[in-house]
């Protein structure tokens, strides 16, 4: 990829707990980053500023094509604009 070209956005999926110990929560974070470390890296800093006091992630990949719905559609969005979007939800049993 040359310097030109726009660069995908990147998805990272895992888990994440607002303290050690309690209850975790599904997350998948969104962002454009120029590498997977660096995509990584931020995203941990990011879930760190949210309050999250632990985060395993487990997939890294280049979304293909934007989302069709909420509210993975508007974190895409925010993504391509530079924020680093963070979605949690319940894990299923």
């Amino acid at each position: 990829m040359n310097d030109n070209e726009e660069r995908p956005v990147t998805i990272i999926t895992g888990r994440v707990w607002r303290r050690k110990g309690g209850e975790s929560e599904g997350v998948h974070v969104m962002l454009v980053a120029p590498d997977d470390d660096s995509a990584v890296r931020q995203a941990l800093e990011s879930l760190a500023k949210e309050g999250y006091a632990e985060a395993e992630l487990d997939q890294i990949g280049d979304m293909e094509g934007e989302p069709d719905d909420e509210p993975h559609l508007s974190a895409f969005q925010g993504a391509l604009e530079g924020e680093v979007a963070i979605i949690t939800f319940k894990e299923g049993n």
